[in-house]
This record gives C-alpha cells, structure tokens and sequence, in this order.
C-alpha cells in the first residue's frame, strides 16, 4: 500500500481518489476546504468510508500553495496529483504560485508529479490534435497552461522530478464542464438551448472517468513520464448528436437548438464575467475539434469508455442535482 496525494477535490480529483482507494492505496486529498467524497467540507484530516461509502480516503484542507505545507504533507507519497482548478478568471493570478508550489513539493519530495491538464494550450488548430500538436495558443488561459507543462517539463528533463500530465477535451460524467452541462441541462428541463456553438461540428467528449484511469496509469508507468497524453476518448459526435441521444437516453423531448452569433457572446462579456471568459475559447466549438487518444490506449492501455455510458452518468448527475 503506498501513498498517493491529490490535490483538489473536483470531479477528476474525487474520482482518482475513489480509484485509488479502491485498489487499497493509501490517499490523501487536499483542498481549501477539507472537501471530498462523501461530504462537502472539513476543517482538517478526516477518513472517508467509516460510513459505508467506500475505502477510506484522507482529507485535509490546506492551502496547496503553501509550498512547505505541501511538501509536508506529500512526503513518502509514491506521486503528488496535480488536480486543481482555479476560478477560470482567475488563471493567471492563481495558477502559477500553485503550478510552483507543486513542482517545488514534487522535487522535495521525490513523488511523480502527475498534472490534469486540457486542449487550451493548442490554440485554435486545423484537423485532430495529437500530443506534437505546436502550443501555440495566443490567449491568456492557453499560455498560462503552457508555462506550467513548459516548467514541469524542464525540470524533468534536467533530472530534478518525474513528471507527465494528461490533456482531455470537454468532460461528460459527474461534474461534466459548462458547455455540456448547459446544453444537456436545457435538454433535460424540455427548454429551448441558445448558445454561440455550432451545433453540427463533430466535437470530441472526454468522460471524467477516463482522465482519472489515465491519470492514474502515467503517474505508474516509467514509459509515461517526461511528456503528455492525451486521455482516450469516445469517436467525436456533434453538439446536436449529444443532446438527441441525451434526451434519448433520459425521455425528454427532441432538443430545441439554436445558435447565438458571437457578437452576442461579445455584448454579454460586457456584463457577464463568464461570457466574457468564454471569448478566448470560443474557436473550440464554432468548428470541428478532435482528439486523437490513440498513443495512450497504445501505451497505457486505456480504452475509452462508449459515449453513451458516459452520457447516461452525466445526466443522472444532471437530474440528481
């Protein structure tokens, strides 16, 4: 049994450290707050599971930014998980002092440094993406990723940590992102969905359980270290497929779609802090955008899981909620 130390209780947080567990690993997650399955927050450690809710899980809340907290609290762990998300406007105020701290507290430490990251450091690209896909993001949100994994990746190479990161596209299952969750939470409730997408652009879907199974397996796996993989996803379907078979699935009435222009989604930034933020990414659904997994499931032995498991798990969480 080993030690391994999560960071952040999120979706794929609380689902490596469900994983984890369940294969009888030691796990400790760190959040601000304590958080994490089974409950929504702590004012220090406390077990998970003594109430029939799973192997046991450790939760402390602390402020993973505390590089010698971190570190303290990651010795003797096997890999530190880097599963983390900062207010989405708050990227690059927060990201990099917590990005620093977790590769400080890798290097102290001698854990794996295994980091959740995402698409947004490509840019906008023609055809699928691939791990040698260029970074050549121009936005905020995609630099900052690319400072992080750039720093991650010198330091393994210079012989100071081990580490690897996994990159998947926009999630479905428990805690699926905001575009799917709008789209198949209209959907759900029967209302019309307006939203600056273009419904018909084939689109790839990452489920949070594959980016926790991958997650876990480079963080394992020598071969895995020293550069990034992308998690296996399910074929791309468009916004359109995924909502039909979502009402499909859940017995709603036929999707009503419509897209709003994007000067629409401009206007709103003028007064919505999430619309606004929302501009730099908006190129991802106004065309086709493809994941190519393929070297993970070659390598890792990853196999993504049938999209329409992982659409019948997003919408009892929708529905749950």
């Amino acid at each position: 049994m080993s030690l391994h130390v999560i960071v952040g209780a999120g979706p794929v947080g609380t689902a490596t450290a469900r994983r984890l567990a369940a294969a009888g690993e030691r796990v400790r997650l760190i959040s601000r707050r304590g958080a994490g399955p089974g409950q929504h927050g702590s004012a220090g450690p406390a077990p998970v599971g003594s109430s029939g809710e799973g192997p046991a899980v450790e939760r402390v809340a602390a402020d993973a930014a505390d590089v010698d907290r971190l570190a303290a609290l990651t010795e003797g762990a096997v890999a530190l998980y880097n599963c983390a998300n900062p207010a989405y406007h708050r990227w690059p105020t927060d990201w990099p002092p917590l990005a620093g701290a977790l590769l400080a507290a890798a290097e102290r430490t001698g854990a794996v440094l295994a980091t959740v990251g995402n698409l947004y450091g490509y840019g906008p690209v023609d055809g699928p993406m691939t791990e040698a896909t260029p970074p050549a993001a121009t936005g905020t949100k995609g630099r900052v990723r690319n400072q992080m994994w750039a720093d991650a990746l010198a330091a393994h190479r210079a012989g100071r940590v081990r580490a690897t990161e996994v990159r998947g596209s926009d999630y479905l299952g428990a805690g699926a992102t905001a575009l799917p969750m709008m789209v198949l939470s209209g959907v759900l409730a029967g209302r019309r969905v307006v939203l600056p997408v273009d419904y018909d652009a084939p689109h790839t879907w990452t489920y949070v359980d594959d980016v926790a199974r991958t997650l876990v397996a480079a963080a394992a796996a020598e071969r895995a270290w020293g550069r990034a993989w992308h998690v296996p996803s399910a074929p791309a379907v468009t916004v359109r497929e995924l909502a039909t078979r979502a009402a499909a699935l859940a017995g709603a009435p036929a999707p009503r779609l419509t897209r709003l222009p994007y000067p629409a989604l401009w206007l709103a930034g003028l007064v919505n802090p999430m619309a606004r933020e929302l501009r730099e990414t908006a190129y991802q659904f106004d065309r086709p955008y493809l994941l190519d997994s393929s070297a993970a499931t070659a390598v890792l032995g990853v196999e993504p899981t049938p999209l329409d498991r992982s659409l019948a798990d997003t919408v009892a969480a929708l529905r749950a909620v």
